[in-house]
Formats: structure tokens, sequence, C-alpha cells
């Protein structure tokens, strides 16, 4: 007894008061909140609110998954962040095939038809005209084929009695030629005044063809470089066939209608290859930065990616140029007609071949992110040097 009255901790119904005398244990009268008793209700509203997350888990899985699927159908991944991608590369195939029809179509129309070269190359007369009050290009042009010289280029010179007019070649006789053109240009009640007469020779003209073609080899030889040193030498590549892409369908175009091409037209498509190489430069400036940034996606989305991103931007541009070119076509005049015509082809070529020639060919040369990273060099790299202390082998 003495024994349990010492250790009263081994009883279950026993325990020890301040004075020693043992007191017996009193018995909880409400259950412990183990999940059982009043705690019944918490735990029921946990249970469901478990089971509710459950089936949502089990609801999202199956979301992903088929969100998972329709990417892979598309080419892998349907959306980065909440950026959601365009399959471009979808059809790289099939527009690689049309550019390639297009290029050997343009240089086929080019050999076949030639360019219907203007006075600016096959030589001619050049002739500034005053008249006395301002006359219509039309009037003149009329006047001029009454008399004898067809295929006349009537052009303003800011005003509108102030004209240029050139003319297939003629005599060679200046004076005869001036006093024929004074009385060709004299409108009824508007006389005109002949200031200046200039006749250029087709060798002349000869030469002018000859520096346009070699200005447009070198611009492309240019922008190869340029693109070279920036980015890299297979974006580079890819660049430099999208400019010739343009320039080709645009000439031949020219030659498959038998449009005029003169100095503005020219003028028009080394606009162009500037034009091209900007839209160009912005898609190539996304991809070197989505190929560093953007990590556990193929080459192909990469370019799926820049190409969506810089998609809101190519529409903006296009469309606020394509507004200024249609002005010019409808509203400039005859001086500016060919050349707003040019720059209308120029630019839906120049639009296309940004996205599918100039991103399809060095994605099929094998573009990684290896040609964006910047590898150390040997000579800077950290040696690894080992220190020996004798105080330690001891």
């Amino acid at each position: 007894m003495a024994i349990e009255q010492n250790n009263p901790n081994e009883q279950g119904n026993t325990r020890t008061s301040t004075d020693g005398t043992p007191e017996p244990r009193r018995r909880r009268k409400k259950p412990r909140r183990n999940g059982k008793g009043s705690n019944q209700a918490a735990n029921a509203n946990l249970a469901i609110n478990e089971r509710q997350n459950a089936a949502a888990a089990e609801t999202a899985d199956t979301f992903d998954s088929a969100d998972e699927a329709a990417a892979n159908a598309e080419g892998g991944v349907k959306a980065i962040g909440e950026q959601r991608l365009i399959p471009f590369m979808k059809i790289e195939k099939p527009m690689a095939i049309l550019s390639f029809l297009l290029i050997i179509g343009s240089i086929i129309a080019i050999a076949v038809n030639g360019l219907n070269l203007g006075l600016d190359f096959t030589g001619g007369v050049s002739a500034d005209i005053q008249y006395e009050q301002p006359v219509e290009q039309s009037e003149v042009v009329n006047a001029l084929a009454s008399n004898g010289f067809d295929d006349a280029v009537v052009q303003y010179l800011g005003k509108r009695d102030e004209l240029l007019v050139r003319l297939p070649p003629q005599s060679d006789n200046v004076d005869g030629l001036n006093a024929s053109l004074d009385k060709a240009l004299d409108l009824p009640n508007n006389n005109a005044s002949i200031s200046n007469v200039n006749i250029i020779g087709s060798q002349v003209g000869g030469e002018v063809y000859l520096s346009s073609v070699m200005a447009l080899a070198l611009a492309l030889a240019c922008m190869l470089g340029y693109v070279a040193l920036r980015f890299q030498f297979k974006l580079a590549l890819g660049a430099v066939v999208a400019l010739f892409h343009d320039t080709i369908v645009t000439l031949g175009v020219f030659a498959l209608f038998g449009f005029p091409f003169d100095l503005t037209v020219l003028a028009a498509v080394l606009a162009l290859i500037g034009y091209s190489l900007n839209d160009t430069i912005v898609v190539y400036d996304r991809i070197r930065e989505n190929f560093r940034r953007v990590r556990g996606i193929s080459p192909r989305q990469i370019l799926d990616l820049s190409l969506t991103e810089t998609l809101r931007r190519t529409i903006m541009t296009v469309s606020t140029v394509l507004l200024v070119v249609l002005a010019m076509l409808f509203l400039g005049g005859e001086g500016l007609f060919w050349f707003s015509v040019a720059l209308f082809v120029g630019l839906l070529a120049g639009t296309y071949s940004s996205v599918y020639i100039a991103s399809s060919i060095p994605l099929r040369m094998g573009l990684s992110r290896d040609d964006f990273v910047v590898k150390v060099k040997p000579e800077f790299e950290e040696e690894i040097v080992s220190f020996n202390d004798p105080k330690m082998t001891d």
C-alpha cells in the first residue's frame, strides 16, 4: 500500500495533492478534440473541402492533358506564359514551295519579256516647260501626241505650271527640236516656253542601267555583312535571300505586265530593300532574345513565339505604310504612279518574306541556342590552381 501511495502516477484513478494525500483523478467530461464529439462538424467541412480540391485537381489534370494534346498536334507548345503561339512554321514547306515558284516565274518573265526600260535607261529628250497658267498633265500629253511626239512622260516640278517633259530619242538637231516642241506644247489661251532641253544618248542610258544593277548588288552585299556582324551568319543568309526574293518578285511583276521601269521605280526598289531589312531585323532581334531567355522548347517553337510577339508591330507598320502608298498611288499623279505600284508590290512581298523566308532558312540550317550563347575563350577561362601546404602533410 505504501508503494501505491508513493507512486500514485502508476494508478489510473489517483493523484497526489499538495499535502501528500492521494486524491482521486477527475475524469474529462468532454471528449478530446481528436475528430470526435463536438469537432465532428469541422471535420465534416474539412472532408468536403478535401473532396472538392481533389475533384478540382482531377479536372485541372484533364484540361492540362487536353491542352497538351492540342499543343502536340500544333508542334509541341500552345502557349508560353500568357502568350498564345501562332504556328507560323506549321505551313513552312508550302510557303517555301510558293516562294520558289514566285522566284522562278519572275526570272522567266524578266528573261522572256524583259523590262520596259524608261528614258532614263534608253536615252531620249528631257525638256523643262513653263506655262502661263496651270495645266493638266493629260492636256500636255494629248497635245504632244497630236503633233507626232508619242510616248511622252509629263511630270510636275513643284507647281502646276512648271513641268518636265521626257520623250523617246528624237533627231539630234536641237534647234529644230526646240521649234517643234514649242509649237506642239502651246495650248489654247495658254502658251508654253521651253527653258532647257537635254538630249540623253543611249550610251549614257546604258551606263545608268549598269550602275543601277551594281547598286542593287552592292546593297544586298552590305546587308549580308551587316546582319552577319550584328546577329549570326545563318540569319544573314536568310535575310539576303528574303531581300533577293522581294527585289526579283517586284521586277518580275513589272516585266510580266510591261510596266515602265525608270529611275523612280529603281528608287522604290532600293527603298523596299531598306524597309524589308528593317522588318526582318525586328524579328531577328526577338529571335535572339527568346533563344537566350526561354528554355525547354524547340527552335521551331522559338521562331513561332518570336513571330507571334512581333505580329502586332508588323501589322501596324504595314498598315501605316500601305495607307501612304495608296495615297500616292491614287492622289500622287502620274509622276508617282509607278513608284507607288513598285512600293505596293514590294510591301506585300517584304512582309511575307520576313515571316516565311528570313525565318525558315536559318531554321533549316540548324539554328539553335548555341548560336547566340557567348562562349568564353580559352585564354579567359579560370585556371584551377592547387596549393599543397607541407605543414598539412606532416
